[in-house]
Formats: C-alpha cells, sequence, structure tokens
C-alpha cells in the first residue's frame, strides 16, 4: 500500500505566474526543470539540475520499445502490417486494426531480415522519444526497407527517421510543438488541418528543398516547419505529427485510409 501511496503523489506548483514562465521559455527556449516539494535550496536543486542530460543527443527509442515481437488483430485480416516501435502509441494500432490489418509489432533494433521473414504488406514507423540524429542503426535499417520497395508510413519519430535515411538531416527545435491545435497546410490537397502534435525535434528545410528523394507534401502555418515528406522513388511517406489523435482532432486520421490505400495500389501493380 505504501508504494501505491507513493507511486499516486503528484506535484504541483502555485504562487507564480505561468505567463511569465510561458515568455520565459518562449525567449529562452525549451530546457529541463526541476520542481521540488521535499528540498528547498535552490542550489541544491540547481546542482541536481545540472546532472539532468539535454535531449539532444540522447537516445531513447529503445528504453521503450518492446523488448519482443507481439501480434495484434485478426489473423485471416487482408493486410498484414509490421510496425517498428520506438515507442508506438496504441491509438496508431488500433486505427490499423480497425481498417482490416494484422499487425506485428516487431523491437525498434529487429534486423529488416527478421522483419521481411513475415512478409509484411506495409511497415509503420512508429513516434517515440529521442534525437533521431543518434540513431544510424535504425535509419540503415530503413535504407533496406526502402530498397526492398516496401510502402512505408512513418508517424513523428519515424517521419524524421525516414528523412535521416533519405539523406535529410534533423535539429533539435528552438521550442517544440505541443498541443492539439496546430494548423498544417496538406500542399497536395490545399486544405488545412488542425493537428496533434507533441515533438521537439524536426527536419531541416533546406536539405528538403536540395533533396531530389524527397518531396514536402504539410506545412506548419505557424512556424513553416515541414510537416510532411514523400519519398519520390518508393511508396513512403511521413507526417510530423500524429494523425491517430488521442487525444486530439481528427482531421488526419485520412492518413491511415491513404496508406492502405498504398498497400492495395502495390498488390494491384503486382
Amino acid at each position: 500500500m505504501k508504494n501505491i501511496l507513493k507511486s499516486s503523489i503528484k506535484v504541483a506548483i502555485d504562487g507564480i505566474d505561468t505567463r511569465a514562465v510561458v515568455r520565459h521559455i518562449r525567449n529562452k527556449g525549451a530546457m529541463n526543470c526541476i520542481v521540488s516539494s521535499e528540498i528547498t535550496d535552490i542550489p541544491e536543486l540547481m546542482k541536481m539540475l545540472s546532472t539532468v542530460p539535454s535531449m539532444e543527443g540522447l537516445e531513447l527509442s529503445s528504453k521503450v520499445s518492446t523488448s519482443k515481437p507481439y501480434f495484434l488483430g485478426n489473423p485471416n485480416a487482408r493486410k498484414k502490417v509490421a510496425v517498428l516501435d520506438y515507442g508506438v502509441k496504441k491509438n496508431i494500432l488500433r486505427n490499423l486494426i480497425n481498417r482490416d490489418c494484422y499487425v506485428q509489432v516487431f523491437p525498434s533494433h529487429s534486423k529488416f531480415s527478421e522483419i521481411k521473414k513475415w512478409n509484411p504488406d506495409g511497415i509503420l514507423l512508429s513516434n517515440g522519444p529521442g534525437d533521431p540524429a543518434v540513431m544510424p542503426n535504425e535509419v540503415n535499417q530503413i535504407k533496406e526497407i526502402l530498397n526492398d520497395h516496401i510502402p512505408v508510413f512513418g508517424i513523428c519519430l519515424g517521419h524524421q527517421l525516414l528523412a535521416e535515411a533519405c539523406g535529410i538531416g534533423t535539429y533539435k527545435m528552438f521550442n517544440g510543438h505541443r498541443g492539439i491545435n496546430h494548423p498544417v497546410k496538406n500542399l497536395i490537397t490545399g486544405r488545412c488541418e488542425i493537428t496533434s502534435q507533441n515533438h521537439g525535434f524536426a527536419i531541416k528545410a533546406e536539405d528538403v528543398r536540395n533533396s531530389d528523394k524527397v518531396e514536402i507534401t504539410h506545412i506548419n502555418l505557424n512556424d513553416g516547419t515541414i510537416e510532411g515528406i514523400r519519398v519520390k522513388d518508393a511508396v513512403a511517406f511521413s507526417v510530423q505529427y500524429h494523425p491517430e489523435s488521442a487525444p486530439g482532432p481528427h482531421d488526419s486520421v485520412y492518413l491511415f485510409d491513404d496508406f492502405i490505400a498504398s498497400l492495395n495500389a502495390v498488390e494491384a501493380f503486382n
């Protein structure tokens, strides 16, 4: 009971101007912080805070990925989708299952040869935490997938890793995108979508515009950052935001339908 009570304790702060905090972060950039209800000595707290690593250069997806593959959905479903788990959200898997897909979730470190043995119709690169620039094994794995011409759909970290696999660099943003009200323009349809976002890294716009491998499909209307790309010589696309939106608006859920349509198109072509 003691452990249960301890784990249920929530930390709160009061007596501060939250608007001033927002302005400080807006001017100084995203940063680590420490909140304590037990220690009040500022120098001691600052010393503790100094030991917290920066998110830049930090690989975290292997810490949250599944340790072994597992299945979800109906084994007799029309399509088989392999999901590379960098920290996948359940509603991403739910959206695939609801579209008649049998899903096998693979650990982030899985070799492409292991995935290929299952003969999936498509591969989803999931969301997850950490810096994509320090994940060379995952990037090389995605290069193999692209060379095999299996349809690919990337979300958030998966989007960044797909970009890295195409020679597009990534960077830590001064201020990340957090919230469920970010306007994104779909350059293919011309429509604006209100999206759910939670990321502190982005792909380099200059690299994308100078690339002959990818094209821009979505842009953020607040700051112009690139929110979606499509690979020119493969059936592969990705978005920076969360189309599964749990919680959030459902404007972008059509992307799962687009992914299934790409699986059907490849099947018809073959």
